[in-house]
């Protein structure tokens, strides 16, 4: 059998709940149902840090970022890391990579393991975007400007090179949306989309975060943070009650975001309908992703670096016709440094036992091991009031609890410059409380399983050679005596 394709769409900042495959209501996604439709819905897929430049890392290595070194947005990927990418390069693949890169640039930090590569500097823009591509010297890169709009340029760039590809050596490429990340510029087609409808508000928009720890009470991700200018366009009508603003905030915002996912959906269409045409659909593992989740006002709040769920979920759909089932799920647990080894497995290269995650072939095929793991560990570096004042924080989540320490630490991290605070914790029964809104870490009903659960993260921090904060286990202790 020849060699299977892989093309690997992600977007960032995607929540899975802005998918109608996941069961959406506040918007439709026709195109990326198809690939739902026609391969598995993966419902319980977690980044390791949900922030993008270190879950891009983790996606690329396999690794987490204690031992790739990319904790924060600051800490930049050391280029010469293996990757999937060189692996399937060596092994014959070719290999490229369009879009959204965001792990520095320049000698030490430019994609490598690409045959060819266009990307965005940074975050990029959503119109008229520069962007950035190998020199013919192979002397870093050069910068080019670019009319149009970026979520169709990257596709564009994306097809064509699909187009100019050698037909006779199988290849994986690396479509990485800007969209939807804040600001939530529409391109002129979605411009005036949802006009005309209001949104649905979720439950918990007006979460008074009653029980929770004091550091995430502080945290400034809540709609009242947006830049009416910036972010929403607009300036604040007068005389509206808080509640009413708050109101008004979540429409403003969450229809630019979701206008924007719309360009997203139509282009995911174009590359369905290019392998489609070109009779590579039957051959080609198609997956689409993002780079983590992201608060639709789910706890009033936007933006994404916390454990909670909105934030701590990945949007997974697979697709590839006689190895995954046509419209399955799987609740098995993947987490996003898994990805690297699936894309290993599949193409028969060897994972390197470097590489921390599994390949996720046998969940994909439905066939799930017994040893499947059943927990998962979590942890976000950044601690500072310039990063919307989230902590610093590690945790644990099985198929039934979570509990999230906030060690509320810097520990001299790049781009972690929050003061040092006492440590807190909060505990979660996600099947009674799904939407997480009582902490129950004092609650004498849950000290079994809290103890439980402080054990599982010990072990998963021994395992994986991360680190516990003595002081943040130390207050558990307290809380737990």
């Amino acid at each position: 059998m020849k060699q299977r394709n892989i093309l690997f769409i992600m977007s960032d900042d995607h929540a899975a709940h802005a998918i109608s495959a996941y069961g959406s209501v506040i918007n439709e996604t026709p195109n990326l149902d198809r690939i739902a439709a026609d391969g598995m819905r993966l419902n319980a897929c977690f980044c390791t840090n949900s922030i993008c430049t270190p879950s891009r890392a983790s996606i690329l290595t396999g690794t987490y970022n204690h031992v790739n070194g990319v904790t924060t947005l600051d800490t930049h990927m050391d280029n010469t890391l293996d990757t999937f990418p060189k692996r399937l390069q060596a092994a014959g693949y070719q290999t490229a990579m369009f879009g959204k890169w965001h792990l520095g640039h320049g000698p030490e930090h430019d994609p490598t393991g690409f045959d060819q590569w266009r990307v965005l500097p940074g975050q990029g823009h959503y119109h008229n975007p520069v962007m950035l591509e190998p020199r013919n010297d192979d002397r870093g890169h050069e910068v080019i400007e670019r009319g149009g709009y970026v979520t169709d340029l990257i596709t564009a760039d994306s097809l064509r090179w699909l187009e100019m590809r050698d037909p006779d050596r199988p290849f994986a490429l690396m479509c990485h949306h800007k969209a939807p990340h804040r600001t939530w510029e529409p391109s002129s087609k979605h411009f005036t989309l949802y006009d005309d409808v209001d949104i649905p508000e979720p439950r918990t928009l007006m979460d008074d975060h009653e029980g929770r720890a004091d550091v995430v009470k502080a945290m400034e991700m809540r709609m009242m943070d947006l830049d009416p200018i910036i972010d929403l366009k607009a300036l604040v009508p007068p005389g509206l009650s808080e509640r009413d603003e708050i109101s008004w905030r979540y429409q403003r915002y969450i229809k630019d975001y979701l206008r924007v996912i719309a360009s997203i959906d139509d282009n995911v269409g174009r590359m369905l309908d290019w392998l489609d045409d070109n009779g590579l659909a039957e051959n080609t593992l198609v997956i689409y992703t993002s780079d983590q989740g992201f608060f639709l006002g789910d706890h009033g709040w936007f933006d994404k670096r916390m454990m909670y769920e909105e934030s701590l979920a990945m949007p997974f759909l697979a697709r590839l016709p006689g190895v995954i089932p046509a419209g399955s799920t799987s609740d098995a647990m993947a987490v996003n440094v898994d990805f690297a080894p699936t894309f290993l497995d599949l193409a028969g290269v060897d994972v390197p036992p470097e590489m921390q995650g599994r390949s996720l072939l046998p969940i994909l095929s439905d066939a799930e091991p017994d040893d499947w793991p059943e927990s998962m560990y979590y942890r976000y570096w950044m601690h500072g009031d310039w990063a919307h004042n989230v902590p610093a924080h590690y945790g644990v989540r099985t198929k039934t609890h979570k509990l999230i320490g906030y060690y509320n630490d810097p520990l001299g991290q790049a781009g972690a410059d929050g003061p040092v605070q006492p440590p807190e914790w909060e505990l979660f029964d996600l099947v009674a409380d799904p939407a997480e809104m009582r902490n129950v870490i004092t609650d004498p009903a849950y000290g079994a399983v809290a103890r439980e659960l402080q054990m599982e993260l010990r072990r998963l921090q021994t395992e994986l050679g991360d680190e516990p904060h003595a002081n943040a286990d130390a207050e558990l202790e307290r809380l737990l005596a």
